[in-house]
């Protein structure tokens, strides 16, 4: 399995950080509340990368499994595990997302900062492939860069701050570059309802939105 972030992997955080402050990881971890999750949920998160997601589920007595193709990725991940205080309950699956079949297990899935990676084509196919991961009743998240909104000026300023990430990592890591992508349509397209959507600012502008929707039981 190719690993696109052999090189940049160990920089991800430290990017993350001076692009958008603390706005990322809060994005990511958004709907990781009580009143989404309880203590003993099943919870896959496809593209973990470091894994503050995963850590917080984790520590709140969720049943987590971690899957990313990246290897440098899941090392970080792992260290990050054992600095950790307490003996965090997680299985980590090195594996391409589309060979995992784990369908109808999870009550939650996150694809946090993962879909954006892929083509538009590429990307339909593993958000219908991650449903298929939730149960009937379960809730599927999506955490990225916010669909451009407001006026002109706005919607302008937004695709700039977009395509200039995309165009670094297209360089850095062979990611696609494509337009900002509309989460809440696309997951009503694959039959799920909106429950909530939560957005996080940087810099002034409306960067990044968590949106969590609900699978007809």
């Amino acid at each position: 399995m190719r690993d696109k972030y052999k090189y940049i992997g160990p920089l991800y955080d430290f990017l993350s950080s001076i692009y958008g402050g603390e706005a990322i990881h809060d994005c990511k971890r958004a709907m990781l509340t009580p009143e989404y999750v309880k203590p003993g949920d099943k919870i896959l998160i496809a593209g973990v990368g470091h894994g503050k997601d995963a850590i917080r589920a984790a520590e709140m007595g969720a049943d987590v499994t971690v899957v990313d193709i990246s290897e440098t990725m899941l090392k970080k991940l792992q260290a990050a595990f054992e600095k950790h205080p307490d003996d965090l309950k997680v299985r980590v699956v090195h594996a391409d997302i589309l060979k995992f079949e784990e369908f109808e297990r999870y009550d939650m899935v996150v694809a946090n900062f993962f879909l954006n990676v892929f083509d538009e084509a590429f990307m339909r196919k593993l958000l219908s492939h991650l449903v298929l991961c939730v149960k009937p009743g379960g809730t599927f998240v999506i955490g990225d860069f916010s669909y451009p909104s407001g006026n002109l000026l706005a919607r302008g300023v937004q695709k700039v701050y977009w395509y200039t990430a995309a165009i670094i990592f297209y360089f850095a890591s062979d990611n696609a570059v494509h337009e900002i992508y509309n989460y809440p349509e696309l997951m009503e397209a694959e039959g799920l309802s909106i429950k909530d959507t939560r957005r996080f600012s940087y810099l002034g502008m409306n960067c990044y939105t968590s949106v969590l929707g609900a699978k007809p039981a």
